[in-house]
């Protein structure tokens, strides 16, 4: 019998005390007794028993970690560097506590680019970080802007990723697209739709940006499946040529810069279509812990219509060569 392959899941969240206290408004910490995020709050804080006792009852042996949404991407560059040392470190205290358990992705204060690049080089050499993980727009701006650009030059650099997650989206689209619907469907904000449309688009403007271009090593994380960009990576296509790109223009770039996660998105039709259109090798198993419950992603992947051999370098293989771990 085939034995069952290592489940390592990288796009697992956390909070840190001290940087949780700064957000606000519709990013702020949700209470204990918020019907709609039973036990989220909770498992955020939580490093050690409950977490590892949650990961044992589904079947994961690893987690990567990472702070939630919006870290430190919504504060002032001074804040955000005199925080992120701080956050990290206490983030390296977990790993080396559960190292067989636990890696990380660092939090980097974007607000300052070079200081964020400077921590991404810190917590990669002298922690043992996996890479970072930047959530949504930073005080208004895409992290394509060029002025954000010393962090990619420096993840090439160090050959790590930088997983691009989702927050809320900004303001002004809320006021425009959302906010009709924002009471009765709060999460249209965010899994629901809002999510997938900024980071979506996000994905796109990289391509656009030609950071690809300057810098050719550079490794991006996209979590849900790609927020979607694998389904229309044909139409993408065809519009470009229009622009007279050529016609696979931006295929080419989106399946040699990006890797994408199933973090809570656990569908066959949606996963094999991913596997067609950027192969089986740039994808990696992920659940969203706390925000989605552990226990039906490794359901969900062990009944997987997938070769044993596929299976592992989903659960595990595509993980491992991606992080060095």
């Amino acid at each position: 019998m085939a034995t069952k392959p290592q489940v390592i899941a990288l796009e697992e969240h956390y909070l840190d005390a001290e940087l949780a206290t700064h957000f606000t408004g519709l990013d702020a910490v949700p209470p204990k007794t918020a019907p709609r995020l039973p036990k989220v709050p909770e498992r955020l804080y939580d490093l050690g028993t409950l977490r590892l006792k949650e990961m044992d009852e589904a079947g994961i042996d690893f987690q990567v970690l990472s702070h939630a949404a919006p870290s430190l991407q919504k504060l002032d560059a001074e804040t955000g560097v005199e925080l992120a040392k701080g956050v990290n470190d206490r983030l390296h205290q977990t790993v080396l506590a559960h190292p067989d358990r636990f890696a990380a992705f660092a939090a980097l204060p974007t607000a300052d680019p070079q200081g964020a690049a400077d921590e991404l080089e810190r917590t990669v050499s002298k922690l043992g970080f996996k890479g970072a993980m930047i959530h949504g727009l930073t005080n208004g701006l895409f992290i394509d802007d060029k002025r954000f650009w010393p962090i990619f030059e420096r993840a090439a650099a160090l050959d790590v990723p930088l997983y691009m997650h989702p927050s809320i989206p900004d303001p002004r689209v809320i006021e425009v697209y959302y906010k009709d619907y924002v009471e009765r469907f709060p999460t249209i904000l965010r899994a629901a739709w809002g999510f997938t449309v900024e980071t979506a688009t996000q994905g796109v403007r990289l391509v656009l940006s030609g950071v690809f271009d300057k810098y050719p090593g550079l490794k991006i994380v996209l979590g849900h499946l790609g927020e979607g960009l694998p389904l229309y990576l044909w139409r993408i296509n065809m519009g470009f040529a229009r622009d007279g790109r050529g016609e696979t223009w931006f295929r080419d770039a989106f399946t040699a810069h990006f890797w994408v996660t199933t973090s809570g998105f656990f569908s066959d039709p949606a996963l094999l279509h991913c596997i067609q259109e950027i192969g089986i090798d740039r994808v990696l198993f992920s659940v969203d812990y706390p925000f989605v419950d552990n226990p039906p992603g490794t359901a969900w992947a062990d009944r997987l219509p997938l070769a044993p051999d596929d299976k592992a370098k989903i659960m595990n293989g595509n993980a491992k060569r991606l992080l060095k771990l």
